[in-house]
């Protein structure tokens, strides 16, 4: 078996992934394109394990693992991705970019020293 052909599929795999990790704005396209990168990785190690001939069969046995890792990787991504999305009605990343709240977002926080200014700003 000529290991170039696998090889270069799985370039073209992981250079697609690549562009949709870097250019989408929908955060489930995203976790797509990682997965497509996943993919390739996958191809790659199962392609060398046959090239190399290895009697343990390592290459598909790490592909059986990165498999599992992406299973849990998409689940949890999902999760939070549908999380996000029902409290801020968007799965666009660049609207999320502002998830860490800063002093001053709830004025009704006692422990926060920026509250009395904001109360006072909106009582005048």
């Amino acid at each position: 078996m000529h290991l170039a052909y696998p090889a270069v599929l799985a370039v073209l795999l992981f250079c697609t992934g690549l562009y949709g990790v870097l250019a989408r704005r929908n955060a489930i396209l995203v976790l797509m394109s990682v997965e497509l990168m996943l993919n390739a990785v996958n191809l790659n190690l199962v392609a060398f394990d046959v090239w190399l001939r290895d009697s343990l069969h390592a290459g598909q046995a790490l592909t059986l693992f990165t498999i599992a890792i992406a299973a849990a990787e998409i689940g949890i991504g999902l999760a939070i991705v549908l999380a996000v999305y029902r409290n801020r009605g968007t799965a666009d990343i660049d609207k999320l970019r502002d998830t860490a709240e800063g002093p001053g977002s709830d004025p009704a926080d006692p422990d926060d020293p920026a509250a009395p200014a904001q109360k006072a700003e909106a009582a005048a």
